[in-house]
């Protein structure tokens, strides 16, 4: 390599290891700092946070760790790329000048907020338009569920990060751009890669989806060799060292736990991947097949030979609504005939169920420590189990029956089959489900907009 351009993963997800981001930018030198916090759920909770009140709707944790990553990060000149700001990326960028002032570094840092995939105001326009938003599974219209519709994010590519960098912002906070498009964006950027160089803006791609989520790619997670994975109670997180030519490195800090091996990395490419020879992104497609991995030292994996394509006119809209309401209730049987006592713990709730009227969409039971996991697979249970946890949900499109079921659990330590335990917290808890509308909007209807903020 000749110039190198370092991304580390700072978080995989929205709850990640909060120590991560502040031993990347003090374990080594890197250029940026990556942060991704969004899942398709992750937007309807923030959605929801929002609507109870105007100044949530963000990853509320990037703030203070922001805080703490600031004065480092502008001491090293580390810039940071960030979806945190969820629904409300204005309120997050906000808290991010205030954490830079309380942190002593406000004069260094320049906040760019990337905006326009949130949608949901606009629904009724769009469909209006004749923009069916129809789900890519079903086919069916947005029209059948409009009325339950909690969220919709169209997914930004990496091209508005890269306009918000040239306009020389040091900390980004978008809404819902990819999770690739989060690594991407700095190494376009660092390199000036052109809209239509598809084999660069894919292997950049390709790095930004083993950067993703976090220690996944460097042991975390990893079922190869699993139990030999040194110091998992400190890992390293991914670091990859492009050059301008596409290749890279993927590495992680001297002196961390973890593995950077060809088998982890193997592991990560292959999350999420539906045909690997078209993974379809905002900014190219890409041919997983291309993807050529060599051990390039120890913690050190080498990746050559990426394809990309161009990409198509479409951007995906991940849309959620309200379906209808669940619950799960647990108790433990202890030995002996554990798993007997359970069994016949689920036939009494599901008696006293039917007795009272009770319809559900779905009764779903599981005996975890038998077949919870693994199901048929899992062959004939031991008969002399230790402990069986029978663990029961229902699911409705009305509130009021999976109310009443969570009435049903708690009877059963007196009233059921002998030796339950582990009932705590409670009644089980009524929850909302959420469920996933995926769809297609042109391109052409998609505005972003970007704006820089400085103290």
């Amino acid at each position: 390599m000749s110039r190198v351009v370092r991304v580390a993963s700072g978080q995989g997800f929205w709850g990640d290891w909060l120590e991560a981001p502040i031993r990347q930018v003090e374990g080594g030198p890197i250029d940026y700092l990556m942060m991704d916090y969004l899942a398709e759920v992750t937007m309807s909770i923030m959605q929801k946070q929002r609507a109870r009140d105007p100044a949530l709707g963000y990853a509320r944790d990037f703030v203070p760790l922001m805080e703490r990553v600031l004065p480092d990060a502008v001491a090293s000149n580390v810039r940071i790329v960030s979806n945190a700001g969820g629904v409300n990326p204005r309120a997050c960028a906000d808290g991010v000048l205030e954490a830079a002032g309380r942190a002593g570094c406000e004069d260094g840092v320049r906040v760019g907020i990337v905006t326009g995939d949130d949608i949901l105001d606009r629904i009724d326009e769009l469909l209006a338009a004749g923009h069916p938003l129809a789900n890519l599974d079903t086919g069916e219209s947005l029209l059948a569920v409009r009325d339950r519709v909690q969220s919709a994010n169209a997914y930004l590519g990496a091209w508005p990060v890269v306009d918000a960098l040239r306009r020389g912002a040091n900390v980004i906070v978008t809404g819902r751009v990819t999770d690739t498009g989060l690594t991407l964006a700095p190494l376009a950027h660092e390199f000036g890669w052109a809209r239509d160089a598809w084999d660069r803006l894919a292997a950049g791609t390709v790095a930004g989806h083993i950067n993703e989520c976090g220690a996944q790619s460097t042991g975390g997670n990893c079922l190869v060799d699993w139990e030999t994975i040194p110091d998992l109670a400190n890992p390293g997180y991914p670091i990859v060292e492009a050059a301008e030519d596409g290749s890279f490195v993927v590495t992680k800090h001297p002196g961390t736990g973890g593995r950077v091996s060809v088998a982890g990395v193997t592991e990560q490419l292959l999350y999420e991947m539906g045909d690997p020879a078209n993974y379809i992104t905002p900014d190219c497609v890409v041919d997983f097949t291309s993807i050529r991995l060599d051990q390039a030292g120890p913690d050190r994996v080498a990746v050559t030979g990426v394809r990309g394509r161009p990409d198509t006119d479409s951007l995906k809209v991940s849309i959620s609504y309200l379906y209808g309401y669940k619950a799960v209730g647990t108790l433990v049987y202890a030995w002996p005939d554990a798993l007997a006592k359970a069994q016949k713990a689920d036939q009494v709730v599901r008696e006293r169920l039917r007795r009272l009227g009770l319809e559900y969409e779905q009764i779903l039971t599981e005996f975890v420590g038998v077949n919870a996991t693994h199901g048929r697979l899992a062959g004939p249970p031991d008969p002399n189990i230790a402990e069986v946890q029978f663990r029961i949900g229902v699911r409705s499109r009305e509130r009021g029956p999976v109310e009443r079921f969570s009435r049903e659990i708690a009877p059963l330590i007196l009233n059921g089959p002998p030796s339950a335990t582990g009932f705590a917290g409670g009644r089980p808890k009524v929850e909302a489900i959420v469920a996933y509308w995926p769809a297609l909007i042109p391109k052409s209807e998609i505005r972003p907009e970007i704006e820089i903020l400085e103290p």
